[in-house]
């Protein structure tokens, strides 16, 4: 994974150790003095500015529709019909057909894992009669129970569907997910003998989203819930907020060791057409501080007394020695805070 780092020296809001490792990083000068004062002036100087600090990171990720899963076959039979790649298949409609008898798909999160006929009781009636209500089957209520009334609703969806008409819903004739699918892959052909739990195809969400994957150091990047901009091929920006941050641990080959990652997804604001699969380039912001005080990095200078210390420069070309508090380091500036230092102000380089 290709990565483009913006932050200059390290990114977040850092402790006071986390400070010392960066003046460490870039070898701060030290100044002889917390109240040192001289004539003349630094060969080269920057402004003391207000701003907007803002660590951000920009990482190549992937353009495609998520997760996959896996289509199993509900019974034993041979393969008649199956979806085309990239097919998406929405409630009522088949998965695929075994023996020529279609396996219907409808929405929801509990398995189906049992015969459903009058007298029946549970969640999974209930989440089924939603199913049959939103098909257009009517003369029935929509409860916890399997009532003769729903089963004549099941006989004429039955019929629709060209099966018997038992009034019963064997687990095998339907299957759920939680919404409408596309097809990614097959892994099965028509024709195939195959028995329960068969690999038939994988499936993915129907919505184009961008995964990231990044290092576990990188975690303060990956907040659910925070907002992104997304380069897609065109060179193009369209904004996207993070979905789901999945924890991946990759087995070691041999005796290396496992390696853990976080996976990130992003759903856009606007979701981008005419594109498939394809590289886009995610820039994401871990932290932001509006309205502050900064100077460039390397205007720091490491006080013999503790601390850290700007050498400010006076109107009159002397110069001055004040010690300030660091905050946020980002794009090559460092958030700076205390007394004596105003936006303005003329700071010297160290050279």
């Amino acid at each position: 994974m290709t990565r483009r780092r913006t932050t200059a020296v390290v990114a977040g809001v850092l402790t006071a150790g986390a400070v010392a490792a960066a003046v460490a990083v870039i070898n701060l000068p030290p100044a002889e003095s917390g109240d040192n004062t001289t004539r003349s002036g630094p060969a080269e100087t920057a402004e003391i500015t207000k701003e907007t600090l803002v660590d951000h990171e920009s990482h190549d990720g992937t353009l495609g529709h998520g997760d996959t899963s896996t289509v199993t076959a509900r019974g034993s039979g041979t393969v008649t019909w199956l979806p085309a790649g990239g097919a998406v298949i929405t409630r009522g409609k088949p998965l695929y057909r075994l023996d020529n008898k279609p396996v219907s798909l409808l929405y929801g999160s509990l398995p189906a894992y049992r015969t459903l006929r009058p007298g029946v009781e549970g969640a999974d009636v209930r989440q089924f009669e939603q199913n049959l209500r939103a098909l257009g089957y009517t003369g029935f209520t929509v409860d916890d129970e399997f009532t003769s009334a729903t089963a004549s609703a099941v006989k004429q969806w039955q019929d629709d569907l060209g099966r018997r008409q038992t009034g019963r819903i064997e687990s095998g004739q339907i299957a759920y997910a939680k919404g409408k699918v596309r097809v990614d892959s097959l892994s099965a052909e028509l024709g195939a003998v195959v028995q329960p739990g068969a690999d038939l195809f994988r499936t993915t969400g129907t919505t184009l989203v961008a995964t990231v994957d990044l290092d576990v150091d990188d975690q303060r990047l990956a907040r659910k819930g925070a907002t992104v901009d997304v380069t897609l091929p065109d060179g193009s920006t369209g904004k996207g907020r993070i979905t789901a941050v999945e924890t991946v641990v990759t087995p070691g080959q041999g005796e290396e060791d496992d390696t853990t990652s976080l996976e990130v997804t992003i759903a856009f604001t606007r979701t981008p057409t005419g594109l498939d699969e394809a590289a886009v380039t995610v820039d994401f912001v871990a932290s932001q501080r509006e309205g502050v005080l900064t100077v460039p990095v390397s205007a720091l200078l490491a006080l013999a007394e503790g601390g850290y210390g700007l050498e400010v420069v006076e109107a009159g070309g002397s110069t001055r020695i004040v010690g300030v508090k660091t905050g946020l380091f980002a794009d090559s500036r460092v958030e700076v805070s205390g007394g004596g230092i105003t936006a303005g102000q003329k700071v010297g380089m160290p050279s």
